[in-house]
């Protein structure tokens, strides 16, 4: 027994790292599990079935319920069949985290197309998609006198809230990520279907090169750079418990969780008529001084 007991879950990119760790926790919270995964290289190269398959045996010895799923999340057939396993498999869907990722990093000036196209894909339409084949899914059970008290949760960074060089890309899908989360929170909210995202800090693939490679606990020592310590979190959202919760943005690492909050109108000055160009200049610096400081992201 466990706060998601019965509940059934897909996990995408779970088959290694923070994706691995959500699919565990969720199974020891008593939830069957969808645990897919390409098995890619963080570059999004290659596919194998192993990662997925070595997952599902896990939760499998832990005596709960979980099958894999290849399918790309990106591809319009793929993600509906991602949300069709589910409910083939175990007769339902109730959460979806969409957590499946890649890296293609470059300095802007350096920066392909092919890289630009790639990142957006899988992360952007990677997170749709899955989440519009989910969302038809609870729109029909209610059109048939259903209800539904379900979730999806999606992956930020703070590389997109905050901004992070060489990540031109990878930030600008995971702040459309952020923003896709909250437009959601405000759509399906009649179908009962709560959305909220993450914005996690771990040791991975992914976040190697960013400084967290370099990172490890001494032996006995809690890890804070561990990627299972973000799944408590997740498997909380995903949870009956978290009914109320829709439309927020948490930064989680380590032992912390914190709500990141967004845009918000700051220091402002009203003139009641057309700005001239020239007036500007003793206008905006001194809003921009009385204006909150941007923060950056830190390791």
């Amino acid at each position: 027994m466990g706060i998601c007991d019965g509940r059934v879950v897909i996990v995408t990119g779970a088959g290694r790292g923070i994706g691995r760790g959500h699919a565990i926790e969720f199974a020891r919270q008593g939830a069957k599990v969808v645990v897919n995964d390409l098995g890619a290289e963080v570059d999004g190269s290659g596919s194998s079935t192993g990662p997925a398959g070595e997952v599902v045996d896990e939760i499998r010895g832990m005596g709960a319920e979980a099958v894999a799923n290849g399918d790309d999340v990106s591809d319009w057939e793929g993600a509906q069949n991602l949300i069709n396993t589910a409910v083939e498999a175990f007769g339902g869907l109730d959460v979806l985290v969409n957590n499946a990722g890649i890296l293609r990093d470059r300095m802007l000036v350096n920066m392909t197309a092919e890289e630009w196209d790639a990142v957006i894909q899988v992360h952007l339409r990677g997170t749709f998609a899955p989440s519009r084949w989910a969302a038809a899914y609870w729109r029909e059970r209610v059109k048939a006198g259903e209800t539904n008290d379900a979730r999806i949760i999606s992956t930020s960074s703070a590389s997109g809230l905050y901004g992070n060089p060489g990540q031109a890309n990878y930030g600008a899908a995971k702040a459309g990520i952020a923003a896709f989360t909250i437009v959601l929170s405000r759509e399906l909210g009649r179908y009962g279907v709560t959305a909220n995202a993450i914005a996690p800090g771990a040791r991975t693939r992914m976040t190697e090169n960013l400084g967290y490679g370099a990172m490890q606990a001494e032996p006995g020592q809690f890890d804070s750079f561990a990627p299972e310590n973000v799944a408590p979190l997740v498997a909380w959202l995903g949870s009956p418990e978290s009914k109320d919760i829709t439309g927020r943005v948490f930064n989680v690492a380590g032992g912390r969780i914190s709500v990141a909050e967004g845009w918000t109108e700051g220091p402002g000055l009203d003139k009641g008529d057309r700005w001239e160009a020239d007036e500007l200049g003793a206008v905006i610096p001194d809003l921009v001084a009385k204006a909150a400081p941007l923060t950056e992201l830190g390791i």
